[in-house]
């Protein structure tokens, strides 16, 4: 039997009120969108992966923008998340006569064009996902230059084709983690990515990875979870996410008739987790006792773009 706390009830608020401010956001409105004063003060990821600004952008100018082979879109979807960083891929895109793809891939050029960014003190790399130097494994002195050869490593590999047909998430992961620099976290988030796609690799509600954030989030909402496994209570909340929150009397506006899937659920569990830092700071789970990154408003629109696997495209306004 598992036993969940305070926090728990929190999860499912919190996920509600989060779709609610995208959709206020989506509608225009870029004041007043929450009375909730930790929503309105720290930054958030939204309740839907997919509906971050970067994986927007990943989506729609990357994965299904360009060549749509396997090579090509795992080339693209890997080089764009290695950095995740829009600035970099669209200062490559220029570089390069908006011709990014493996086809004309060329290590030297890249190298150059990326140490020309660094040269002009500009950031390479998000600060979302830590990319590891991989200064052991390939022996470069820059980190992009290794993050180039892992690249090159995984395309020589044939890991397009390995991937693509696969229908299995576990497998995809399972090839990412083989390499050298991607760990558990990494190797699930570009796994996710590449699902993306149109490479019949698997879907989001295959295969769970909690990541470390998610670990502290479930220890908060859960005192304890009995025979589960963190995977396992993904999939618990996954499945039970209606009957949650009918019996809390939470209307949640869903993705356009989508509900939650696997990986909106983990990365839930990560943000309840920062949330509660500060709603009750005496729960300190994992040594983290603040939110890093305060909420600033962004007032370019996005214009939503989903897989069209998803079938939701038609249905946004």
């Amino acid at each position: 039997m598992t036993k969940t706390t305070k926090i728990y009830d929190l999860y499912w608020y919190f996920a509600a009120e989060r779709q609610r401010i995208f959709y206020k956001r989506l509608s225009g409105q870029h004041s007043l969108l929450t009375e909730d004063p930790i929503l309105g003060i720290y930054k958030f990821t939204n309740a839907y992966r997919a509906s971050d600004r970067v994986s927007q952008f990943l989506i729609r100018h990357v994965i299904y923008s360009g060549d749509q082979s396997p090579q090509e879109v795992f080339f693209r979807t890997i080089l764009f998340r290695f950095f995740n960083r829009i600035s970099t891929w669209e200062y490559l895109t220029v570089a390069l006569n908006d011709e990014i793809s493996y086809a004309n891939y060329d290590f030297r050029l890249y190298d150059e064009i990326l140490t020309s960014l660094i040269n002009g003190r500009n950031k390479l790399y998000s600060a979302a996902y830590i990319m590891p130097s991989g200064i052991r494994e390939f022996g470069f002195l820059r980190k992009h230059q290794n993050n180039l050869k892992l690249l090159e490593f995984m395309m020589q590999d044939n890991v397009p084709e390995r991937i693509a047909g696969a229908r299995s998430l576990k497998t995809v992961f399972n090839i990412l983690k083989s390499f050298p620099t991607l760990g558990d976290f990494l190797a699930y988030q570009y796994t996710i990515d590449l699902a993306y796609g149109d490479l019949d690799c698997g879907l989001e509600s295959d295969f769970i990875v909690p990541g470390p954030g998610a670990l502290r989030g479930i220890k908060k909402c859960f005192s304890d979870i009995g025979n589960l496994s963190p995977s396992d209570v993904i999939h618990y909340v996954a499945e039970r996410q209606q009957h949650e929150f009918s019996t809390r009397n939470i209307d949640f506006p869903d993705l356009y008739g989508r509900p939650l899937q696997l990986i909106d659920c983990q990365n839930l569990f990560c943000e309840i987790d920062k949330y509660a830092r500060v709603y009750c700071p005496e729960l300190a789970v994992g040594g983290r006792s603040r939110i890093k990154q305060k909420y600033v408003a962004n007032s370019s629109n996005i214009e939503l773009f989903y897989p069209p696997k998803w079938n939701i495209n038609h249905r946004i306004n």
